[in-house]
């Protein structure tokens, strides 16, 4: 691992990783691919400008910023161990070919800052949390590492659980420039719900992962795999 591995990964401004903490960061030791066990709140919002903006150089000419996905999440099982992660992803499209970039992610474990930004390319930052996810339930998370910003959600379930299974690509700018695609796939049980999403930052954040009432769904147990990335 190298410090451009962790230094020169592309993300919204709430993703800075401060010199305090690049100088006490571990190694990586858990490579990709990573398979996980989580439960997690996720919502999805309008895309547009804002959006497209949001996502790194190397991928504003690949298609439009046509929506948003964020989601609260807590990791049961990991290669590094259990955690839990904040994340705002833009969804678009090269031709017909669907992908989404994470923009914007915070998680309270080193080791999975590192993992996340040397395997991957995902714009880790750390954060603290607080609350636990399901319906009528709040968690919140805000910045741990010198930038401001909060974001809490709060779920109503509306539906019964559903059993759901998908083929994803995490499509992130690597240092230098160049852009990997990664495959993620993913299985378990879902409840549509209603997420209140509260989100206040002093970078462009908010203007992008919009606060508000969106639609949804409370993930009950899900287990995904993140594949290695290609170039």
């Amino acid at each position: 691992m190298t410090r451009t591995e962790l230094t020169g990964v592309a993300g919204v401004p709430e993703t800075a990783v401060s010199e305090s903490l690049l100088e006490r960061l571990p190694a990586n030791d858990a490579p990709a691919p990573w398979e996980c066990v989580c439960e997690a709140v996720v919502w999805f919002g309008r895309g547009g400008r804002a959006a497209r903006e949001a996502l790194p150089p190397a991928l504003r000419g690949e298609g439009p910023g046509l929506a948003v996905v964020g989601g609260m999440v807590r990791y049961l099982e990991t290669p590094v161990g259990p955690y839990d992660e904040v994340l705002g992803m833009v969804g678009s499209r090269t031709g017909v070919k669907p992908w989404g970039s994470v923009a914007f992610m915070s998680v309270d474990s080193e080791p999975s800052l590192v993992g996340g930004r040397s395997n991957w390319a995902m714009p880790k930052t750390l954060g603290a949390f607080d609350g636990a996810i399901g319906s009528g339930r709040t968690m919140t998370s805000s910045g741990a590492d010198g930038t401001r910003w909060r974001v809490s959600v709060t779920p109503r379930v509306i539906g019964p659980a559903l059993p759901v299974r998908s083929v994803g690509l995490a499509r992130q700018q690597f240092p230098g420039g160049v852009v990997g695609d990664s495959t993620l796939r993913a299985g378990g049980r879902v409840r549509p719900a209603v997420v209140t999403v509260e989100v206040d930052s002093d970078g462009p954040l908010s203007g992008w992962l919009r606060p508000g009432r969106h639609l949804g769904a409370v993930v009950e147990r899900a287990t995904f795999t993140l594949g290695e990335p290609r170039f």
